[in-house]
Formats: C-alpha cells, structure tokens, sequence
C-alpha cells in the first residue's frame, strides 16, 4: 500500500569522476546555485593524469537529485555512485 505522506531529499554523498580541467570551486559554484541547496562539500580522494575521484557532499531543503546529475553532467563529470542519501517523511 503506497504512503500519499510528501517525502524529500534533504542529504546526498555522491562519487563522481570529473575532469582535471573543472575547477572543483566552480563545480561547487554551480552546485551551490541550484534550487534547495544550502552548502557544497568537496573533497578530492583520487587524482589521475585526465581525472580526479572527488566526493560531493549536498545538503539543504528539498534537493532534487536530478538537476544534482544534470548539472554534473554539464560539467563533465559522471557519477560513480550514490553512498548516502538522507530523505525527510513531511507529517
């Protein structure tokens, strides 16, 4: 039986390969701007000769995961994995 109650995302930890060449302040920049956002963490695990492993930390109000990818997309970067989600049940 579906719930009708409003769930939403307020938390989500992402690795993402991204280019050397992206700035990880501009990255965070235009994470920061999107819609529900509160703050950006990010912090760089791996670098390779054309890439670098960072893990993206988002946090705020109602996030929607996929202007999240969307913007990463923009950027070049792709995500490799979703390693923490927290999302809110509304009463």
């Amino acid at each position: 039986m579906k719930n009708s109650n409003e769930v939403r995302l307020e938390k989500v930890v992402l690795d993402v390969l991204k280019p050397r060449d992206v700035s990880i302040v501009e990255l965070g920049k235009s994470l920061g701007v999107l819609d529900g956002v509160r703050e950006v963490s990010i912090i760089v695990t791996e670098v390779d000769v054309k890439t670098e492993t960072i893990k993206i930390v988002i946090t705020g109000e109602k996030l929607c995961y996929e202007d999240i990818n969307e913007e990463l997309n923009n950027n070049g970067c792709a995500i490799r994995s979703v390693d923490e989600l927290v999302v809110r049940k509304l009463s």
